[in-house]
């Protein structure tokens, strides 16, 4: 738990003026970010990033990772950003052939969906710092009430099993503790900032989030299981991985988008 603590300040202490200024160098440590999260994706199947397919497939991260308000940086080459994604779908398609069959259909497709996970997960939390720091911190927020709330009520109160296939510590009675405290989290946020949003919209977004949260947690836990490991990596000490930190908010950063909440 020391531990835990430990890291959890010094990453607030690194990246939280970072969050709060935004701009470019927000998006370079989104783009450190996302990296080490495919790192860590293609490390539980065996598969290397330092190697020609790697490297084509953190490019084709960092094209999925490039914010719109950049665009008109590639608008001279003529090709959208997705016309070059999909140019390196073909490029890592190609490889299983240059390499006889020993990089398989099976690992391009791994690699592609990997990048698109994390890659779609974190071009919305550009997206959302872009559209105000209030929004940051209220995914941020909300989650770590679902995770706290779902942990102690859980603890406290929990009988029957979530998903135990899956997650054997979850329970149903932890799940709906985090989504009550995700909405009392929203309450606050009501009644302390301005979010700019209809009392009952926020409230019915919060509840929403709060279970897909939860369900992107479920999705890091079933390919950690499917991997056989214990954490998607090591990076943060106590932690675990990347991926572990951020399972729940590459679910929910695309959701603020689709749910027009700014």
């Amino acid at each position: 738990m020391k531990q835990r603590i430990i890291t959890g300040v010094v990453a607030a202490a690194l990246f939280l003026p970072i969050i709060i200024y935004g701009g470019l160098p927000f998006v370079l440590v989104t783009y450190l970010l996302a990296s080490i999260g495919l790192y860590e994706l293609l490390k539980m199947k065996g598969l290397s990033i330092f190697s020609p397919y790697g490297m084509l497939s953190v490019l084709f991260l960092w094209i999925i990772l490039f914010p719109k308000q950049y665009d008109e940086l590639i608008a001279d080459f003529y090709y959208s950003r997705i016309e070059i994604a999909i140019a390196f779908i073909f490029l890592l398609l190609t490889y299983t052939v240059l390499t006889k069959n020993r990089f398989t259909f099976e690992d391009a497709a791994f690699c592609i969906q990997s990048a698109i996970y994390v890659g779609i997960g974190f071009y919305f939390f550009i997206e959302t710092r872009e559209a105000g720091l209030i929004y940051i911190f209220y995914s941020l927020f909300i989650i770590w009430a679902t995770d706290s709330g779902a942990y102690f009520i859980g603890k406290a109160l929990g009988r029957n099993k979530l998903l135990p296939e899956i997650s054997p510590n979850k329970t149903v009675e932890g799940s709906i503790g985090g989504v009550v405290c995700a909405m009392a989290v929203a309450a606050l946020f009501l009644a302390f900032a301005d979010m700019d949003t209809a009392p009952i919209t926020l409230l019915g977004v919060t509840l929403v989030l709060s279970v897909f949260g939860q369900i992107g947690d479920l999705v890091q836990s079933a390919y950690k299981r499917h991997f056989n490991v214990k954490d998607s990596g090591n990076i943060l000490p106590g932690h675990g991985g990347i991926l572990d930190r951020f399972d729940s908010l590459l679910f929910v950063w695309p959701l603020l988008h689709f749910f027009h909440l700014w």
